[in-house]
C-alpha cells in the first residue's frame, strides 16, 4: 500500500510539530471524513441514476412488475452495493495505523453487506409476491406463505453466516456445528414448520383459497378468507370482526368451505313444517271437488282420484268407510301442492334437486321438509326466497285443514 497516500496528512501534521501519536488519529479521522463524503456522493448519484433509469423503464414498459419493482425500493436497495463495496476497499487505507480497529470495522462492514443482501432479496421477494397476485389465476393462492418460507431461509443463512463473520470460523464449518442444537431450533420454528408443512397441504389439496366463505366452529370463525400466511389465516367473519386461525389447524381440525355451493348452480334450502298429527285426514269427494280449485294441483288431483276411483270400483270396496281401499288425504295432497309450487317457482333452480319428503314423527308433530336449491346464492337474497317460499306455505295450510304444532302460550288459555 502507497503510504504517499495514507500518510499524506500525518506528514504534514508532524511536520507543523503535532506529535505522532495525535497525528495518526488526526490523519485518521481526516481520511474517514473524506471517504465518507466521497461514497456519500457516490451513493446518491448512483441511487439516483438507479432510479431514473428503472422509472423510466416502468413508465415504459407494458408489464407491471417494473412498477411494483420500484415500489418496493428494490432499485434503491441495490444502489448502495457499489457504495458499500467502495468503503470495504479503502478501510485498510483509512486505518492503516490502526490494525485492531481496521479488523473491527471490517466485520462490520461485511455483516452490513449481509444485511444489504437481504433487502434486496427480500424487496425482489416482496415484489414477486405483489406481482403474482395481480394475476387472475394466482390472486387466490397462498402466495403470502411461498414468500414468507423463502424470507425464512434467507434470513436464517443470513444470520448464521453474520454469526460465522463475526467469530471467524468458517461457513461449513458453523453449519455442521450446528446438529448439536438442532433439537432447540426445532423447538423454536415448531409453529413455523407446522406451518410451511400445512401451506404446502393447503395448496396441493386445494382446500383454501383467499375469497373462500369458511365455517371454523372451534376458533368461532364464520366468514371469507382474506389473507393466507404461513402461520395464519386470516378469516373475516360477517360481522366484520376477523379471526385468525393457525395454519395447521386447517389440515389438523375439520371445517366447513363453502366453495362448493358458490361454485355449484344453487344453495341449498333446507327446513321443516312441523305439523299437528290430529290434523291430518282422508279427503272426501266433496272436499277434493273443492281442492280441485287450486291450480296447481287440479290436474292432479283429476288424474289421481280418477285412479282410485278406478281401483276401488275394480276391487268392489265399500267406500261407507274412508279407510276401506285407496284415499286421498289433506296432507298427500299438501305435499304433492308444495312440490307443484316448488317447480313453477321463479328463484328455484329447476336442474337440482326438488324434494318434499315427510320425517319420522316427533312430540311435536310430524316435520314436512322442503328439500330444494335457490338459484340465486346470494346471502340476502337467499334468506328472501326461503322466507317468501315458507310465508306462501304457512299460508296454504289452512286451505288443506292442516295446522303447524306451536307450543301454547298465554292467550292460548284464554276464553
Amino acid at each position: 500500500m502507497d503510504t504517499e497516500y495514507t500518510h499524506f496528512f500525518y506528514d504534514y501534521l508532524v511536520a507543523l510539530g503535532t506529535s505522532e501519536t495525535l497525528a495518526k488519529y488526526l490523519n485518521m479521522l481526516a481520511l474517514l471524513i473524506i471517504l465518507i463524503v466521497v461514497v456519500s456522493i457516490i451513493d446518491y448519484v448512483i441511487r439516483k441514476l438507479l432510479r431514473g433509469t428503472f422509472s423510466q423503464f416502468a413508465a415504459k414498459s407494458k408489464t407491471k412488475f417494473d412498477d411494483i419493482l420500484v415500489a418496493n425500493k428494490a432499485p434503491r436497495n441495490i444502489a448502495h452495493i457499489i457504495p458499500l463495496l467502495i468503503v470495504i476497499e479503502y478501510v485498510p487505507v483509512v486505518f492503516v495505523d490502526f490494525p485492531d480497529f481496521e479488523s473491527f470495522i471490517k466485520k462490520s462492514l461485511e455483516v452490513f453487506a449481509i444485511v444489504l443482501i437481504l433487502w434486496i432479496v427480500r424487496s425482489i421477494l416482496n415484489t414477486l409476491k405483489d406481482y403474482l397476485k395481480t394475476l387472475p389465476r394466482l390472486k387466490d393462492k397462498p402466495i403470502d406463505s411461498y414468500i414468507q418460507v423463502f424470507m425464512i431461509f434467507a434470513w436464517i443463512a443470513g444470520f448464521m453466516s453474520a454469526i460465522a463473520v463475526i467469530t471467524g470460523i468458517p461457513f461449513l464449518k458453523f453449519l455442521t456445528g450446528l446438529g448439536a442444537i438442532s433439537a432447540v431450533i426445532l423447538l423454536i420454528f415448531k409453529d413455523t414448520i407446522l406451518g410451511f408443512v400445512a401451506s404446502i397441504q393447503v395448496s396441493i389439496n386445494d382446500m383454501v383459497r383467499i375469497g373462500d366463505w369458511i365455517t371454523f366452529e372451534k376458533y368461532g370463525a364464520d366468514g371469507d378468507v382474506i389473507e393466507i400466511t404461513l402461520a395464519t389465516v386470516k378469516v373475516q367473519n360477517f360481522d366484520k370482526t376477523i379471526t385468525t386461525i393457525p395454519t395447521y389447524a386447517l389440515i389438523s381440525d375439520s371445517f366447513k368451505n363453502w366453495r362448493g355451493m358458490s361454485d355449484s348452480g344453487g344453495r341449498r334450502i333446507k327446513r321443516a313444517l312441523f305439523i299437528k298429527q290430529n290434523t291430518i285426514k282422508y279427503l272426501t269427494d266433496d272436499e277434493v271437488e273443492k281442492l280441485k280449485k287450486v291450480q296447481l294441483i287440479t290436474e292432479y288431483l283429476n288424474s289421481r282420484q280418477a285412479d282410485i276411483k278406478s281401483s276401488n270400483t275394480r276391487n268392489d270396496i265399500n267406500k261407507a268407510l274412508l279407510i276401506n281401499g285407496r284415499n286421498l288425504t289433506n296432507f298427500g295432497v299438501f305435499r304433492k301442492y308444495i312440490d307443484s309450487y316448488l317447480k313453477a317457482h321463479s328463484a328455484i333452480n329447476k336442474d337440482m334437486m326438488i324434494m318434499v319428503r315427510q320425517l319420522a314423527p316427533t312430540t311435536q308433530g310430524i316435520p314436512l321438509e322442503i328439500y330444494t336449491f335457490s338459484s340465486d346464492k346470494r346471502w340476502a337474497n337467499y334468506e328472501y326466497i326461503m322466507a317468501d317460499v315458507f310465508d306462501h306455505l304457512i299460508a296454504a295450510l289452512p286451505y288443506f285443514d292442516l295446522e303447524i304444532f306451536e307450543l301454547p302460550s298465554n292467550t292460548s288459555f284464554k276464553d
